[in-house]
């Protein structure tokens, strides 16, 4: 794989986001937001697969049972990609229509922890919920308008999330599933774009998208700028680590909000990018909700 970003899928996703490598399948998982679909990419053989979701969709995680979960902004469903039915299993936010749910990531207990936010991108209403074995709470951090995140440190004792247009990203000591304190971890400076989704490789650095921003970043557990990924489009949303060693850094990247003009000079965005981390990833959970 080149340490240059190279285009694999140029779909033109209108809003790419939440890159999933699941084992079990040896392939990458992948949505589409505002052109709701779920997405399906084999390395080993290329092959592409699509299935339209119901509602915008924020993301798609592998859970007991061979199926999947998928987080939509009516709740969070049951994906079945045999039938491509989406089942509803709950509504932590029907009262909020104005939210959808956003990212997400599942712990080693296999509890879900995703965000929610504002669709319109004003009012801070966007919350970290946790969902295992039926039970669904708010973990109690305080609302963002957009939450990106959460992603979790090897041993689970620290969970990352965003104030994605405060461009704060915050650290979460947990313990028992429950947040006990919450610290300032890094900031972006202002022109280097919003902090996205973020993930974790297996040194315990943290990797983050940056929307507007051309590139990814890479953090070191203290909050330490160690390195920086250009990429070729401007909006990058997240990454995942995948492939047999996991060392392969699959990038989801978004149209959404590029003039006519930026469109004519970025002809891959939208597209899902992979390059060579120099670093493995952490192997991936199985949700159990």
């Amino acid at each position: 794989m080149a340490l240059t970003p190279q285009p694999l899928w140029e779909l033109g996703a209108t809003l790419g986001e939440g890159p999933v490598w699941v084992a079990r399948d040896a392939a990458l998982w992948f949505v589409d937001i505002k052109a709701p679909a779920v997405h399906r990419f084999d390395p080993a053989t290329g092959e592409r697969q699509s299935w339209a979701a119901p509602a915008q969709v924020g993301w798609v995680l592998p859970c007991e049972g061979g199926g999947m979960i998928a987080g939509l902004q009516t709740g969070v469903h049951r994906f079945d990609p045999a039938r491509a039915s989406f089942t509803l299993l709950h509504a932590p936010e029907a009262g909020r229509p104005g939210n959808r749910l956003n990212d997400a990531t599942v712990a080693a207990d296999g509890a879900i922890w995703f965000g929610s936010m504002d669709d319109a991108e004003a009012e801070d209403t966007g919350r970290i919920w946790r969902l295992h074995e039926g039970t669904c709470l708010d973990t109690g951090l305080p609302p963002v308008s957009i939450t990106n995140g959460p992603a979790f440190s090897p041993d689970g004792a620290t969970l990352y999330h965003h104030d994605t247009l405060g461009c704060r990203i915050w650290a979460s000591r947990v313990e028992a599933g429950k947040v006990i304190e919450t610290r300032l971890f890094a900031e972006i400076e202002e022109g280097a774009g919003y902090p996205d989704g973020p993930t974790v490789d297996a040194e315990g650095c943290l990797w983050v998208g940056l929307f507007a921003g051309w590139g990814v970043r890479r953090y070191d557990p203290s909050g330490r700028l160690i390195a920086t990924v250009p990429m070729p489009v401007a909006n990058i949303t997240k990454i995942a680590f995948g492939g047999p060693d996991l060392r392969t850094a699959y990038a989801t990247t978004a149209a959404k909000g590029l003039s006519a003009a930026q469109l004519a000079a970025q002809p891959l965005a939208g597209a899902l990018f992979a390059f060579d981390a120099g670093v493995a990833g952490l192997e991936g959970h199985i949700a159990r909700v």
